[in-house]
Order: C-alpha cells, then sequence, then structure tokens
C-alpha cells in the first residue's frame, strides 16, 4: 500500500475554483433568513454612502453659495442622522456574518469529521494523522474569512462601484471616464495573482500538513525519541520542515503584498488624472467646485471598494486552496460502503463461513495477500490462528469485521453475506481487541462503558471483575470515577490491556476477536487475565491470534496460515502429531513454555 509521510506533499484532483467557490458558497445558504437580512442592512448603507457626496455637493453650491444657513443647517441634521444609521448598520451586518460564518466553518468542519470516520483502514493507513488534523482545523479555518467578507465584501462593494459609476457618468461622463483610466492595470494584476499566486498557496498548504503531520508524529513518540536520546535528530528534521514551509510562504505572499500597492497606485493614477482632465482640459471654470469635490468623493468611493475587492479576490486565491483541499477528502468514497436498501444483521449465534476467498489491496492488485482460503466455524467455536509475520492472520479477522471487501469469493455470518447486511449492524456485535488498545481521556467508568454506551454501573463493574480488573481499579485513587491521561499514561501496560479486555465484555459480543491481545502483558498478569479471556471466550465464536501457548492450546482448532493459506488444520495434539508447520513452530517457540 503506498503511503504518505510528511516528507511527502500530497496529491490532490485538480478542480476548478468557480467549482470551489459555489460549493462553499452553498452552506451560507443554509441562513438565507439572515443573509437576506443582511442583504437589506447593506441596502441601506450604500444609500447612504451614495448619498453622502450628494449632500456635500448641495451644500456647497446651493446653500453655501446661496447663503442659506437654515438649510444647510437642516441638511447637516439629516447627514448625522443618515450616517449613525450607517455606522448601526455596518456594525450589526458585520456580527450577523461573523455568526453565520462561524456557523458554516462548524456545519463544514463537522461534516469533514463524520466523514473521515466512514473511510476505511486503507486511507488512515496510508497517510499521517497530523495530515489528517491539518485538513479538519487549520484548512477549514482559512475558510471563516472568505466565507464572511463573501457577504460583507462581495456585494455591497460591488453594488457601490456599480452605483458610484451610474452617478459619475450621469453627471459628468469625462470625469467619470478619467477617474477609471487605470483599472485595466488593476484587472491585469488580478489575473496574474490568479495565474501564479494560487499554484504557489497550493504549495504552502502542503508544506502546513507537513509541519502538522511530523509535530503530531514527534510529540506522540517523544518516549521513544528520549530513550534514544534522538532529540537532536528530530531538531534537524524539524528545522527542514519549518524551512520548506517558510519559503512557500514567502513564495506564495510575494505575490499577495505586491497586489496591495498595485491597487493604491491604480487609485493615485485615477486621482492624477481625475484632476488633470478636470483642470487642464475640461477647465476648472467649467465645473461646479461643489461637483468637482462631489466627485472627489465618489472616486474615492469608487477605488476603494475596488480594493477592497481586489483583496477580498487575493484572500480567496490565498484561502481557496484550503476548501480545495477540505472537499477532496470530502470526496473520498469510503471503500467499504453499505450497498443501498442493505439488511440488518439480526442477532447472531457466530457461524462463519468462508468460501473461496481471495483478497489483495487496491493498490496491489496482482499481490494477493490470500488466496482461495476456506474454512466453516460453527458457533461458539474458539479458533487459533498461527503463523509467520505477513502470513495473512489478520488479514482474515479484518475481513470478517469487514474492515476491508474479498476480492475473490464470499464471507457469511450466520448464512447472510457480508456485504448484503449494514457494517454497522455485524460491528455492534464483535468484540476485537488488539495488542494496542487505545484508552481515552475520560474516566475508567467511562472507558469500560464506551464498549457499549447503555450499560449500567452494575454491568461495568461485573464486566471488569469477570477479566480481574476490577482489584486494580479499585486501588486508584477514585477508584472507577478515576481521570485517565491520555492514552491511559501512568498505567501499566498490562492494567491498560486489562481495561481493554472490560470494555470488550461490557459489549457482550456474538464474535469475538483476539489479536495478539496477550501479546504485551507479562507472564503474572497473564496467568491472572487468562480466566477472564476463558470468560470471554464462552458462548462465543472466537478467532485468537497469538504467540502464547496458554490460548492456543485450549483453541478447539488452530489454523497454521502461511503464504496467504491455510497449511494445516487440528486442535493442538492432532497438529503435533502430524509433525508439520505447526510441530516446526511448536518446537521453535513454544517447547520451553511447555
Amino acid at each position: 500500500m503506498a503511503v504518505n509521510t510528511y516528507k511527502d506533499d500530497e496529491q490532490q484532483q485538480e478542480v476548478m475554483k468557480t467549482q470551489t467557490l459555489l460549493r462553499l458558497y452553498r452552506y451560507l445558504l443554509s441562513y438565507k433568513k439572515t443573509i437576506g437580512a443582511v442583504l437589506g442592512i447593506m441596502a441601506v448603507c450604500i444609500g447612504i454612502s451614495l448619498i453622502n457626496p450628494l449632500m456635500i455637493e448641495r451644500a456647497i453650491d446651493v446653500y453655501i453659495a446661496g447663503h442659506d444657513l437654515p438649510g444647510l443647517t437642516r441638511l447637516a441634521v439629516l447627514a448625522v442622522f443618515l450616517n449613525l444609521v450607517y455606522i448601526a448598520g455596518v456594525k450589526l451586518r458585520m456580527h450577523l456574518m461573523a455568526d453565520i460564518a462561524n456557523r458554516s466553518i462548524l456545519t463544514i468542519r463537522e461534516e469533514l469529521y463524520v466523514h473521515i470516520q466512514t473511510l476505511g483502514f486503507d486511507f488512515f493507513d496510508s497517510r499521517p494523522t497530523g495530515k489528517i488534523l491539518a485538513r479538519i482545523i487549520s484548512d477549514i479555518n482559512s475558510l471563516k474569512d472568505v466565507m464572511a467578507d463573501s457577504v460583507t465584501t462581495l456585494l455591497p462593494d460591488f453594488l457601490t462601484i456599480t452605483g458610484v459609476l451610474i452617478i459619475m457618468f450621469l453627471k459628468n461622463w469625462k470625469l467619470a471616464m478619467s477617474a477609471i483610466l487605470t483599472l485595466p492595470l488593476l484587472i491585469t494584476g488580478m489575473y496574474f495573482v490568479q495565474t501564479w499566486g494560487h499554484k504557489r498557496w497550493q504549495v504552502f498548504r502542503k508544506k502546513n500538513s507537513n509541519l502538522t503531520a511530523f509535530i503530531h508524529e514527534d510529540l506522540s513518540g517523544i518516549r521513544i525519541i528520549q530513550s534514544f536520546g534522538a532529540e537532536n535528530e528530530t531538531e534537524d528534521a524539524m528545522d527542514g520542515l519549518l524551512t520548506e514551509y517558510k519559503d512557500a510562504f514567502m513564495h506564495a505572499v510575494r505575490i499577495a503584498d505586491g497586489f496591495g500597492p498595485l491597487a493604491d497606485l491604480s487609485w493615485a493614477l485615477g486621482g492624477f488624472f481625475l484632476y488633470f482632465i478636470g483642470i487642464r482640459l475640461m477647465g476648472i471654470g467649467n465645473v461646479e467646485v461643489g461637483t468637482f469635490i462631489a466627485f472627489s468623493s465618489y472616486l474615492g468611493m469608487f477605488w476603494q471598494p475596488i480594493r477592497n475587492l481586489a483583496n477580498f479576490y487575493n484572500k480567496l486565491v490565498t484561502n481557496i486552496s484550503g476548501a480545495e483541499r477540505v472537499f477532496d477528502i470530502m470526496d473520498t468514497e469510503p471503500e467499504i460502503k453499505d450497498r443501498e436498501q442493505v439488511g440488518i444483521l439480526p442477532q447472531v449465534k457466530g457461524e462463519v463461513i468462508f468460501e473461496n476467498v481471495c483478497f489483495a489491496y487496491g493498490d496491489e492488485p496482482d499481490r494477493e495477500v490470500l488466496h482461495d482460503v476456506s474454512f466453516h466455524i460453527a458457533p461458539g467455536e474458539t479458533i487459533a490462528l498461527v503463523g509467520p509475520t505477513g502470513a495473512g492472520k489478520t488479514t482474515i479477522v479484518n475481513l470478517i469485521s469487514r474492515f476491508y471487501d474479498v476480492t475473490g469469493g464470499r464471507i457469511l455470518v450466520d448464512g447472510y453475506e457480508l456485504p448484503d447486511v449494514s457494517i454497522q449492524s455485524l460491528r455492534m456485535q464483535m468484540g476485537i481487541m488488539t495488542q494496542e488498545n487505545f484508552l481515552f481521556s475520560g474516566t475508567v467508568m467511562d472507558n469500560i462503558r464506551f464498549g457499549r454506551p447503555d450499560a449500567n454501573e452494575e454491568e461495568v463493574i461485573a464486566a471488569a471483575k469477570a477479566v480481574h480488573a476490577h482489584d486494580f481499579i479499585m486501588k486508584m485513587e477514585k477508584g472507577y470515577e478515576t481521570e485517565l491521561k491520555e492514552r491511559g499514561a501512568g498505567l501499566s501496560i498490562g492494567q491498560r490491556q486489562l481495561l481493554a479486555f472490560a470494555r470488550t465484555m461490557v459489549s457482550k459480543p456474538r464474535i469475538l476477536v483476539l489479536d495478539e491481545a496477550t501479546s504485551s502483558i507479562d507472564t503474572h498478569t497473564e496467568r491472572i487475565v487468562q480466566q477472564g479471556i476463558e470468560t470471554l471466550l464462552q458462548d462465543r465464536t472466537s478467532f485468537v491470534i497469538a504467540h502464547r501457548l496458554s490460548t492456543i492450546k485450549k483453541a478447539d482448532r488452530i489454523f497454521v496460515i502461511d503464504d496467504g493459506c491455510i497449511q494445516e488444520e487440528g486442535t493442538h495434539e492432532e497438529l503435533l502429531q502430524h509433525r508439520g508447520a505447526y510441530y516446526q513452530l511448536y518446537q521453535a517457540q513454544f517447547r520451553n513454555l511447555a
């Protein structure tokens, strides 16, 4: 299986930016009423901003020129009132849009998280956890300003520009043309930002993802790093990633930083042309003072929104790569998913049948991990799977749990072919134990109850007693209400394993998988937990992958797996008498333990 590490940039499918943007805006449409109110407020604010220069023009050319103090006073009172309304409207619309943007971001993050949980092991096996975190956190966070500014900047500034142009051309088309002569210069700059900047920001996002992946991996393995004194090596790796991150950022930001001065230059040149044409070519006497001042105001009202739009476009180019990375994950189809109108698996007895099962990973379809595997397990049987590393033991139990789908043959549970029943109804009836059992932050009670959230306190305690975890739990500071540290830090490996046994026990699985579940437990602890394991195995169909003799010897049948096939099958005594592969394995690994 191809694996992407923190050293490798992620690959993603190229999509049109307009398609990504429209998809992003669909989240805003969930708040149509609020956006409608915002648009109404913006319409009032835009109207007031367009009226202001006209009031200035009237004040100068009519009231001041005509020495009409009462008229000027009335106009001033009206102007103050309107601009107070304008200020309140701007504050309100910014508050409403910030609320909508935050809610939309939460929705996107929740949808992404829920979708990621539907993806199969192949997705998680092929990339570091840190790179997934980067998409859930930093990539989504980058979308907040884009979503808010799309309504508070894009629409009002576009409408303001349109209104200003109409008024300017109606009042004096020559002055209007002089004011917008430099607009092509800005449009050309926007084109180059779009062409060059977007690719550079995509690279930056990938470098940020690499850095996040390294930090997550480094902190997760801090005990190993400190144990081997490898701090200098990890610091060197961190320096290299930080250099790539910095270089990618500087490479991208050069385009973005150069765009603001270009907009300012266009604005300044527009002002120069306005005054040059107005004064030198048209003649100052041909334009009234109030009209000229109004045009100066409109010039600012014209170029300021254009500058805002240019900055928004720049921000859009900067952050749209984050949206592309988020939607890239959302568009990743789960390898394992329910068919349409799939059935519900009823409570099972535990019969498991493999019929000529073959399996190969998707990126290596010609290399079969299992080929032509067939067996029939009766309800309540305990099957031990033994064999060398990489023989296919874990693959068999992963196929039963439907973490992967077979590439040939079929698997049946109580006569139901796995793809014909829902994944949830299957896994709810399975208990899976591995050698690396994860404990969550929370109390001991919460961690055990994770196996069945509706379990009451008595059932949790009974499960803990069954696997001999109760005694050490009661010696803890607050017993079952003791708060566990992250990943169960502070507990011994054996204690973490016992809690995991209790968590599996409380779920009351009909089919049990123990994948090297006792490999991390010392011999003394294993003696304590072995009775608990026997309780777990009782009246359940169980598949046990183990190198410990005690569990294997008591299995109803032992399958010797090698090269993706079942090489031998029988009880412990039968296989020893056969003197085949199991006998050789026993001699090599178990003789001293007998």
